[in-house]
């Protein structure tokens, strides 16, 4: 039943009997509003329970994608949010903004065609910590779902950035003939939230990140899919000290990593992570978490997830800045034409801070590595002067004082190209006490450039089991397939190596307690 209605004055005071006048222009608006509403079908309710859809054109929200809309946005999202929650719908269209903030019990529909569009020029963005198109800070019951698309323009916003900084407006260490990632607008940047789900969505074009989740708790992201070459630090997904994540279903092709776990703070710690049933393609790493490390990682789950086309490591795990990696389990990893396989690292990056790691499990993994560059082609390429000529595909190495303890790699199989060459820089078995130690410096599996296995090298380990693991290298290579190196308490069962020559494989320096079988 629509309601009965009289009279709205220029001023929006209602010419009723003894109805007193609205005092400000907000009461103005959303009594105007109101009043749409109740001829437009649409319902309001105070009960976010109840709350219903509105659509983005009853704000004056513009779809021509000339427009910019960002305090009709901001104006909304405030609306959705002081009336008890709802969904914002945006329909059809292209609808260009600037930074905009989601609040408490609002969720954004874009429907599919909807775009949400960056504006590409950089003072419509802000920067709290980071700058970026969409914030939630302490926020509760939000997300973005649909099937529709938000793309940043960020090449495009990045030169706008540099111009603006060659100008003198803006002053940045502009490092690497580039501006920092903190000036370049990310496209999502959440922090300290609850309850968010972000489902369907095309997330594109960053100038920076993709998108930040930073000690959020019961966040879940779903069948989204993320397409970001546009420029540097790209990375897919980022997880900061967050509690209770799911990323699940999803495609994620980013020119830095793709699925990417972080720890900024000392006192906190990525714990409960589900990472499932996703496809990834990295100019970087497509799993990987421990850069930063301050924290920890604990109770990780990597789960049926397939890689192709990246650069480095398919799993990269990381304590280098004085925090824990614990209870990890991978099972379930495809790779094809990869740069890298298994990395698991501690180094001490924070002097006096070493990283610690241990009950690791992985299993059910089949890596095929390239015998080329594998993101060749591909819009911003891993940089090949980082890059060992001579790959080992899987490295575990921790510290002569701080051990990796407690990894087991089961139904493992990795395809190496061989023909390793020793006049790239020859790493054999007689200079392994030339191998850098390196604690200080960034983690990365080309970080002590050439390594004596063409296989497995694993040094400063104790607890290391490897059961039903097969290494095959087509080529003839000069090194040795597995080399353990300061390894305790450790166990080779079943381990299957290929390889066009007849030399051992494995080779021992300052070991214990090791069980071949």
């Amino acid at each position: 039943m629509k309601p009965s209605i009289t009279n709205v004055d220029t001023q929006g005071n209602e010419q009723r009997g003894s109805i007193r006048p609205l005092k400000n222009n907000y009461q103005r608006i959303k009594y105007i509003l109101l009043v749409v509403m109740a001829f437009t079908g649409v319902a309001f309710t105070g009960s976010a329970a109840n709350a219903k859809d509105y659509p983005a054109s009853l704000f004056g929200i513009r779809s021509d994608g000339l427009t910019l809309n960002t305090r009709s946005i901001q104006f909304a999202i405030d609306f959705v949010n002081n009336n008890g929650g709802g969904r914002l719908v945006f329909d059809v269209g292209r609808y260009l903004t600037g930074s905009i903030h989601l609040k408490s019990n609002v969720t954004i529909v874009l429907k599919e065609g909807a775009v949400l569009v960056g504006s590409l020029n950089p003072f419509d963005y802000d920067k709290l910590l980071v700058t970026a198109l969409i914030f939630a800070y302490d926020q509760h019951d939000i997300g973005i779902e649909g099937k529709g698309v938000i793309d940043g323009q960020g090449r495009q916003l990045a030169v706008n950035v540099t111009d603006i900084y060659h100008k003198g407006l803006i002053k940045n260490l502009f490092r690497n003939d580039r501006p920092e990632a903190d000036i370049r607008a990310m496209l999502i940047n959440f922090r300290g939230c609850r309850n968010v789900l972000m489902k369907g969505i095309t997330i594109r074009n960053a100038a920076s990140w993709v998108e930040t989740y930073d000690q959020c708790v019961n966040l879940r992201l779903d069948s989204i899919y993320v397409d970001s070459k546009a420029f540097w630090n790209n990375d897919g997904i980022d997880i900061v000290d967050c509690d209770s994540v799911a990323v699940t279903n999803s495609y994620i092709d980013a020119d830095d990593d793709g699925v990417c776990l972080k720890s900024h703070d000392g006192s906190k710690f990525c714990n409960n992570i589900l990472i499932r049933n996703n496809v990834i393609r990295s100019s970087a790493n497509a799993i990987k978490f421990g850069t930063a490390s301050y924290g920890g990682f604990r109770n990780i789950r990597i789960l049926n997830n397939r890689t192709f086309d990246t650069y480095r490591s398919a799993v990269a795990l990381e304590a280098v800045d004085g925090g824990f990696v614990e209870n990890v389990d991978v099972d379930g990893l495809t790779g094809i034409n990869m740069g890298h396989a298994i990395f698991l690292r501690i180094g001490e990056r924070v002097k006096g801070k070493k990283g610690r790691m241990e009950n690791i499990r992985i299993r059910n993994v089949d890596i095929e590595i390239a015998a080329g560059k594998p993101d060749a082609g591909y819009d911003y390429e891993g940089p090949i002067e980082d890059m060992p000529r001579n790959i080992s595909p899987i490295v575990i190495a921790g510290m002569p004082d701080a051990l990796i303890s407690k990894v087991s790699l089961e139904n493992v199989d990795v395809r190496y190209p061989g023909g390793g060459n020793p006049l790239f820089a020859r790493r054999d078995l007689d200079s392994l006490d030339k191998v850098p130690e390196r604690p200080e410096a960034y983690p990365d599996f080309s970080m002590f450039t050439e390594l004596p296995a063409w296989g497995a090298y694993i040094r400063h380990a104790q607890d290391v089991d490897f059961s039903n693991v097969t290494l095959s290298a087509k080529k003839k290579d000069y090194r040795t397939a597995i080399v353990l190196d300061d390894v305790k308490n450790s166990a080779f069962i079943s381990v299957k190596v290929s390889e066009p020559s007849k030399k051992a494989a494995i080779f021992q320096h300052r070991t214990t307690g090791i069980t071949i079988k």
